[in-house]
């Protein structure tokens, strides 16, 4: 797994934001990619994986000259519901799009939203990847095993941050975490934020104990020395980060994130053709697959009809774990 460079988060927000129409000889109108006046809404605060992954995939997408002028807005609230239930009233709106993924998810089931992912229209799924277990700098864990020592001595006395509501990948890592110790996931103190970019000043502050958080979220900080790493949840090591996976410390985890697109309800055939297009032709190009790796991204592309069903069954999975876990 390839990472991504310090400043990539950086440049992607400002180009995207600021940023003159970039025009190359793919215009994208012959490929049916043009859609003017694109906007990509973000349900959750500046320097989340949302974020991220909005940010790059709009850029990435006018680098290609697939189309040009995105503009990206955050809408936080309630683990990703507001900007779902915002999504989901503006019916027919085929220049609205929404970065998602397993928060989301959860965050309907763990809100009782009234609005779900069934209202939208699937786009498509884009990257995986890892959670990582960091703490600050200055913690007084050095390991994993340093941690979960003292988080089974008392697992209501070491609060575990993460940016999502119950049900979404920061609360079922650590508590998959939590079971695999040998702690009762019913006694642990999750603390959910709105996105990554919430928690590290959490972490940062030691207002919690530990955070969880994709890798791609928090690579600046950990390689700049202010977050310490201490595992990664996935079924491999990253690359170019000394700390171990769970399973490889002895702990029975294996678990990784995803992200994706939806859009309105009552687009178009012609409408949702274009945006699964754009999409489709992003994730061929080679900005793409560039940022993939600058990221620490797996490919995992689903688009379409496809995504919805994987859709409907991550929520049935959600509820399964929920259950198992006894939460």
């Amino acid at each position: 797994m390839r990472l991504r460079t310090p400043l990539a988060l950086l440049g992607a927000a400002v180009l995207v934001l600021v940023g003159p129409p970039l025009l190359t000889t793919g215009s994208g109108s012959e490929t049916g990619t043009q859609i003017p006046g694109l906007r990509f809404m973000v349900p959750n605060t500046p320097g989340g994986g949302y974020d991220i992954t909005a940010r790059t995939a709009a850029k990435n997408a006018e680098d290609a000259g697939l189309t040009h002028n995105i503009e990206v807005f955050n809408l936080p609230g309630a683990g990703g519901t507001v900007g779902l239930s915002r999504l989901v009233s503006e019916h027919g709106n085929g220049k609205l799009a929404m970065s998602m993924g397993l928060g989301v998810v959860g965050a309907v089931r763990s809100n009782d939203a009234p609005k779900t992912l069934g209202d939208t229209t699937p786009i498509a799924r884009l990257t995986e990847e890892q959670d990582v277990v960091v703490v600050a700098k200055d913690s007084p864990y050095k390991t994993i095993d340093d941690l979960i020592g003292a988080w089974k001595e008392n697992p209501g006395k070491l609060p575990v941050g993460g940016g999502s509501s119950p049900g979404g990948p920061d609360h079922l890592a650590p508590m998959l975490m939590a079971r695999a110790a040998g702690i009762p996931p019913k006694q642990v103190n999750y603390i959910p934020f709105d996105g990554g970019g919430e928690l590290l000043a959490s972490i940062l502050g030691n207002k919690v104990a530990f955070g969880v958080s994709g890798v791609g979220e928090y690579l600046d900080q950990i390689k700049a020395g202010e977050l310490r790493l201490l595992a990664v949840t996935g079924p491999e090591r990253v690359e170019g980060l000394d700390a171990p996976t769970l399973k490889e410390a002895g702990y029975d985890v294996n678990f990784t994130n995803w992200r994706g697109i939806v859009a309105p309800p009552g687009l178009t055939d012609g409408e949702r053709g274009k945006l699964v297009r754009l999409v489709e032709e992003l994730h061929a190009s080679d900005e793409w697959r560039k940022s993939l790796e600058q990221n620490g991204w797996d490919d995992a592309f689903l688009a379409g009809e496809e995504f919805g069903a994987f859709l409907d069954a991550e929520d049935k999975r959600v509820v399964s774990v929920l259950k198992e876990l006894g939460l």
